[in-house]
């Protein structure tokens, strides 16, 4: 299992640092509002991550934080009148439906930020402890200039970052300094006690002391968007690392690629922002996902109608095939299994492309080089029950890691349609008192499990 770490710049072993269980935290949403096709993007890249894990046999403890306190959650609250609590309530709940939508269902905890404010004040006060950190008359903030790594993970030069950027107002002792504790003295805001004032913590901070408190001081995999690895990623490092005295932080660094939209960076700005909610007024979840996991986690992906349309006419053929498969098994509950060659040698293709930093593109282009293989002999009826059933393990399997449903759904609509007609023939053989016949399809959809009464 090879793992492309963004701190390395390569692809490096998994070795995870305790044995076969693996400790793996990604950065959530700030809720205060929609999560967009960019969350979703992440979320299912790391979910599928996890759930491949896990095949492998690794326990995998899957943590996700919410930030339920932050400037962006205020502002949104004095335009609104809403309090901040309800407006986070609100969209957290919201993220999660959201979420379930596309199947992303393995994150073993959602840890907010205001649950874990004792954590956060005691992770900052050893950080002043140490002297990597100070208190001002604004706040508390970290002096990067004592921590020699700072940078490492971004590869950004702190000097160069230095001659544009602006100086904030207040009284820093170096622009590039972090804020870890904002003191704020407005009661409309949410504050927290705490040694340097009532206030609340900054962005950074909540990450560190959520981890530490969960993991411990060092954890196996951090992930994110490609977006966050400056600031918010450095900033994790430099405080984890300074007040631990450990490094690494984390072993191995993912993040995902940007999300376009027909070639343009997704922004409110441009118009041209996509909520998942909304995406799914037009979009099956599972067509959503196989669009996402088409593109390898790291690259960028551009996001248009048509490239969702053509995701869904793949899967639509996937699911054919597993119809195809299921309907030419005699027995549907068959465990006959046999060492189908073609099966074993596309499950090894499979994994060896998963186990190469998660390649889901090329995974997923094993799986038509089976239907491209084995169709015809099954049409043909060339293949026995084991050989059949060997196909269907391994397409559940497979089922399973993408997070996809592989079987064909019903049209809802349709079948009230159908089921109207059918109503209206048995009135109309009543009425005519073709009884015999009308209780025969009364029986069948009985069956069927249908409720019916005359």
């Amino acid at each position: 299992m090879d793992i492309y770490s963004t701190l390395s710049h390569e692809k490096e072993n998994l070795v995870p640092i305790n044995e076969n269980r693996i400790n793996m935290f990604v950065c959530g949403p700030t809720v205060y509002d929609d999560a967009h096709i960019g969350h979703g993007r992440t979320y299912v890249a790391f979910d599928t991550i996890k759930r491949f894990l896990e095949y492998l046999g690794y326990s995998v403890f899957y943590i996700q934080n919410i930030t339920d306190v932050d400037d962006k959650i205020i502002n949104r609250s004095k335009e609104t009148g809403i309090p901040t609590t309800d407006i986070a309530k609100k969209y957290e709940k919201r993220y999660i439906e959201d979420m379930n939508a596309l199947n992303v269902n393995n994150v073993n905890l959602f840890a907010r930020a205001t649950d874990h404010m004792v954590e956060i004040i005691d992770q900052i006060e050893r950080l002043i402890e140490k002297g990597y950190a100070y208190e001002t008359e604004d706040g508390v903030y970290f002096e990067i200039a004592k921590f020699k790594d700072f940078g490492k993970l971004s590869h950004i030069n702190v000097d160069e970052l230095q001659s544009h950027r602006e100086l904030a107002k207040s009284t820093k002792k170096n622009k590039n300094d972090f804020v870890l504790w904002k003191k704020r003295d407005d009661p409309s805001e949410p504050r927290w006690n705490s040694p340097w004032g009532m206030g609340r913590p900054g962005w950074h901070i909540e990450d560190t002391a959520i981890t530490e408190y969960y993991f411990g001081s060092q954890y196996d995999i951090h992930g994110g968007g490609i977006d966050l690895i400056f600031p918010h990623h450095e900033a994790e490092i430099t405080q984890m690392e300074a007040v631990s005295g450990k490094s690494p932080m984390v072993r191995y660094w993912l993040h995902t690629g940007f999300l376009m939209v027909s070639g343009e960076k997704m922004s409110k700005s441009l118009k041209n922002f996509i909520t998942i909610r909304d995406l799914l007024n037009d979009f099956d979840g599972d067509v959503i996902r196989f669009f996402i996991l088409n593109k390898h986690y790291r690259s960028k992906i551009d996001f248009s109608d048509k490239v969702l349309m053509d995701a869904g006419k793949g899967l639509e053929r996937i699911k054919k095939y597993c119809e195809l498969v299921s309907g030419q098994l005699v027995d549907k509950n068959s465990n006959a299994s046999a060492d189908y060659e073609l099966v074993l040698n596309i499950k090894k293709e499979f994994i060896d492309c998963m186990s190469d930093d998660f390649n889901t593109p090329k995974a997923i282009a094993s799986v038509f080089k089976l239907i491209n293989e084995s169709k015809k002999d099954i049409l043909d009826e060339k293949l026995n029950e084991s050989e059949l059933v060997a196909i269907r393990e391994f397409l559940d399997d497979v089922s399973y890691i993408l997070g996809i449903d592989f079987h064909l759904k019903q049209d809802s609509s349709k079948d009230k349609e159908l089921f109207d007609l059918i109503a209206d023939i048995r009135t109309e053989l009543r009425a005519n008192k073709q009884y015999e016949l009308s209780d025969k399809i009364r029986d069948k959809l009985v069956d069927l499990g249908y409720e019916i009464s005359d």
